[in-house]
């Protein structure tokens, strides 16, 4: 994130608050709902923090402050030429379901457990990112698209049997691979879920 000065109307001496670039690609929340948008313009409040003005896929627009968004991904140089193209990607991921995720992944319910025991018995921190959960499943470097697959995907339910949200200025960044005895307590929870009866996960 960098501080960007495009349309601030702070004054001199006010600390102006770290903001996206426009063009970013963002998750974020209005109202209670969850949308996906590309950042138009950046302006800052007298109080120094940023405001964000946003366009969906559809045209509508939405003003928001920087606490509002969930997730950004920020477009590298080689990328600008297919925007357009990565934003209907992105908004179409938004509304993946689980299943949907974990097939467009190619990481099933087993493969995640696996990462879950990798990630507990290797690095001392036990935390896994969605970039390294790429790496460590499919040995390549995750696209942009494929590394907000991964994060939607390690939160989701079941994802949570296995993994604790670390949040960085509130927004989550990274997951932590809980006790064995912590999962085997919340899987148990999950799997005894009439609505999780069905899942795969339940049958590993």
């Amino acid at each position: 994130m960098l501080p960007v000065l495009h349309g601030s109307k702070a004054s001199d001496d006010v600390v102006l608050q770290s903001a996206y670039a426009t063009g970013t690609l963002v998750e974020f929340s209005d109202k209670n709902r969850i949308h996906a948008g590309k950042i138009t313009d950046i302006e800052y409040k007298s109080n120094g923090g940023a405001r964000y003005h946003i366009q969906d896929t559809n045209g509508k627009k939405f003003s928001i402050a920087d606490k509002a968004v969930t997730y950004a991904m920020q477009i590298a140089p080689n990328d600008q030429k297919r925007l357009n193209e990565l934003f209907a990607e992105f908004a179409s991921a938004m509304e993946e379901s689980d299943a949907q995720l974990r097939q467009d992944l190619d990481i099933s319910a087993e493969i995640l457990e696996m990462a879950w025991e990798e990630t507990l018995e290797g690095d001392e921190s036990h935390e896994l990112t969605p970039k390294s959960l790429i790496d460590l499943v499919h040995s390549h470097a995750a696209s942009s698209i494929d590394t907000y697959k991964a994060w939607k995907l390690l939160r989701t339910d079941m994802a949570h049997v296995l993994f604790k949200e670390i949040k960085d200025h509130g927004r989550v960044v990274s997951f932590k691979a809980k006790a064995e005895s912590a999962v085997e307590a919340a899987k148990r929870t999950f799997c005894t879920n009439p609505a999780n009866s069905e899942d795969d996960f339940c049958w590993v």
